[in-house]
């Protein structure tokens, strides 16, 4: 079944959801960040048809956000890694994961903690700050029109600052 593609909307989040809406491509990258590099290894560790993964390797490939390249320990073998573009998902993977420990954890006890590397310290939550570090909740956020909006954007974004906030 052929879904509806989101490419022409005006709006970041759908066109994101575009590229790597589908569950198996969030994952992929996931994979990626946890060392996997040979299409086994992605293959094991999510349990994906060959098929199903083949083409999700291709698309994200297409789309700038893995690469494939030599294999240096396997002669003629071509691993998987992701681009700046895909490394720019990290957060997004993180955040999934924390808002995942936080409402679906068993007995809300996350299975894996972020620590970083050098200091041992753990990763803060993924959040919305101020310039200063204090959280927001969307409450808290106004829209403005940025470089790109349309005259269909302005009218979005008072529509939202006018239910969100009470005012345009």
């Amino acid at each position: 079944m052929q879904r509806k593609s989101f490419s022409g909307m005006n709006c970041s989040i759908a066109r994101a959801l575009d590229e790597v809406g589908e569950w198996w491509s969030l994952l992929i990258v996931r994979e990626c960040t946890q060392g996997a590099r040979r299409f086994d290894e992605f293959q094991r560790g999510l349990g994906i048809a060959r098929n199903i993964l083949t083409a999700r390797l291709q698309r994200l490939t297409e789309l700038g956000i893995i690469e494939r390249f030599e294999l240096e320990e396997r002669a003629n073998t071509e691993g998987y890694r992701l681009t700046p573009k895909g490394e720019d998902l990290y957060p997004v993977v993180v955040a999934l994961m924390q808002w995942g420990d936080r409402w679906l954890a068993d007995d809300c006890k996350p299975r894996t903690a972020l620590v970083e590397d050098a200091t041992g310290e753990p990763v803060e939550p993924i959040a919305v700050r101020t310039k200063n570090g204090r959280p927001l909740s969307f409450r808290d956020v106004r829209f403005v029109p940025g470089p790109g909006a349309t005259a269909t954007t302005h009218a979005v974004i008072e529509d939202r600052n006018r239910k969100v906030l009470g005012r345009a």
